[in-house]
């Protein structure tokens, strides 16, 4: 169990550094929307591809929000990410 609750910290840490990128006013309009494309497929009640359909309809949660992820944050400057981490770590001390 250490280990679920050990990612499901980490999960909930990089959550709260993604809103806090999403609200830097130097972050890319174009990553903006694609974290909030991420966060909205997260949370919507239905998928693309329905859970129903074996193996595919679990892979496209795994295979589609990670990819929004990456590819946000690749379009985002290392030094916004970095003091986004830095503001939540000074919040939390």
């Amino acid at each position: 169990m250490g280990v679920l609750r050990d990612t499901a910290a980490r999960l909930k840490k990089e959550f709260a550094v993604y809103r806090l990128v999403l609200k830097h006013p130097e972050t890319p309009l174009l990553a903006k929307i694609l974290l909030g494309l991420a966060v909205g497929y997260i949370l919507l009640p239905f998928d693309l591809i329905p859970d129903f359909i074996p193996v595919i309809g679990h892979l496209d949660d795994l295979v589609i929000v990670p990819a929004l992820v990456y590819a946000a944050l690749k379009l985002i400057p290392a030094g916004i990410v970095e003091s986004c981490r830095q503001e939540l770590e000074s919040k939390h001390e």
